[in-house]
């Protein structure tokens, strides 16, 4: 038995070798576009991703500052001071008109 073990151990292991060229193993046109979809989805989801949460945090603002004028009886002081000019328009603290 130790015989055989003698024997395997002193034949030699053929190395691997490739029968494919490397060129053709390249993932090609078709992996480049693949690569180049999941990409763009990917930057898109993320626009989109920013974008609702974005919206939900305006409105918890918006909420919250509900919520905070309906406690006090009145709307928050941290608004725009309003006036009424000569001709009757209101000052709104901007660059708008309302009347």
């Amino acid at each position: 038995m130790t015989s055989i073990a003698a024997v395997l151990a002193a034949t030699p292991s053929p190395s691997p070798t490739s029968a494919v060229p490397d060129v053709d193993v390249t993932p090609g046109v078709a992996g480049f576009i693949a690569i180049a979809v999941v990409a763009v989805v990917t930057i898109l989801l993320l626009v989109d991703m920013t974008r609702r949460i974005r919206r939900t945090r305006y409105r918890a603002e918006i909420r919250e500052r509900f919520e905070a004028e309906a406690r006090n009886g009145g709307p928050l002081t941290d608004e725009p001071a309003r006036r009424a000019d000569e001709d009757g328009r209101t000052d709104v603290g901007d660059d708008t008109e309302r009347g």
